[in-house]
């Protein structure tokens, strides 16, 4: 009778270290890696300059011809400009070698004359 007593009082503790555990489980497995991946996406658009070709979360690729703080200005088409905010950008797929400079007379370079 003395053992069922003793065993009873120890048993209080097995919930509270389970407990401990899954959250301990669910910190590594769950949160940890999020962290991980929204500090890579913030880098990835705080980086962006203009000449990278970017796609963003609806699935819309274009090229970067303008960086605000807080914005992208996005050529989606020949001379079809639009603008983004920067969390909107989900990945960059190619970096620019040199950044480009926006010219004055873009339209007229645009024209091949035969």
């Amino acid at each position: 009778m003395l053992y069922a007593q003793s065993a009873g009082g120890a048993g209080g503790f097995t919930p509270i270290l389970m407990i401990a555990l899954l959250f301990g489980v669910m910190y590594f497995m769950m949160i940890r890696p999020q962290q991980k991946r929204r500090r890579e996406a913030e880098a990835m658009q705080s980086a962006l300059a203009a000449g990278d070709e970017v796609v963003t979360i609806g699935g819309l690729y274009g090229t970067v011809t303008e960086v605000d703080d807080d914005a992208v200005l996005l050529e989606v088409a020949p001379g079809v400009r639009s603008r983004f905010a920067r969390p909107a950008i989900a990945r960059v797929v190619t970096k620019a070698e040199h950044p480009v400079a926006p010219a004055a007379d873009d339209a007229d370079a645009d024209v091949v004359k035969e």
